[in-house]
This record gives C-alpha cells, sequence and structure tokens, in this order.
C-alpha cells in the first residue's frame, strides 16, 4: 500500500484476545494503563539517544510516534494509537520492529 494510504487508513482497537495473542510476541513489554510499555538500558547517554534516533526513523516511516522519556543510558518507550482509543496493530507492529533494532 502506498505510505500517503497507509496514513489515511487508521487500524481498529484491537479486542482483548487479539492484545493478549500480540503480547506474547513481546516479552519484554508490559500492558499498562491501555499501553505496551519497555525500558531500555544503555551505557550510556550517547548509545540511548542513538537508539532514540533510529526509533524516531521507524516512527516516522510508519506515521505512528511513540511517546517516551530518556535518562543518561536509559529509554522507555510507551505505545498506543491515541486517535482509535486503544492499542492497535500500529502499536504492535512497531513495538516489534523496536525490538529488531537491538539484533
Amino acid at each position: 500500500m502506498p505510505a500517503i494510504l497507509a496514513r489515511m487508513v487508521r487500524p481498529k482497537p484491537c479486542t482483548s484476545s487479539e492484545i493478549a495473542e500480540r503480547m506474547q510476541r513481546l516479552p519484554r513489554w508490559t500492558l499498562t494503563e491501555g499501553r505496551v510499555r519497555r525500558e531500555f538500558r544503555f551505557p550510556d547517554f550517547s548509545r540511548a539517544f542513538s537508539f532514540m534516533t533510529r526509533v524516531a526513523l521507524l516512527a516516522e516511516k510508519a506515521d505512528h510516534h511513540p511517546d517516551w522519556s530518556n535518562g543518561y543510558g536509559r529509554v522507555t518507550i510507551e505505545l498506543s494509537t491515541h486517535d482509535a482509543g486503544g492499542l492497535t496493530t500500529l502499536d504492535f507492529d512497531l513495538a516489534e520492529a523496536i525490538d529488531r533494532l537491538e539484533a
């Protein structure tokens, strides 16, 4: 699907069974208050910031942007689809893509 169309077609919120199924593929992520969340640790600020830059490029390409925070050697990412009012495939797809950055 062309990127412009992908941005126009927004997924519906996942059902609780879909969420449970997708969470099984994300063992390092937690489900908290309707969001998927993960904290990443790095040996220093530079590596944490480099990781955030790579995540930002993924997020921009997907037109789906995380809520996140960082500190020295730490990045916390939370995903939810605000305009859908819950978790969608966008959140799980981005979480999986973020996990692949570590490989």
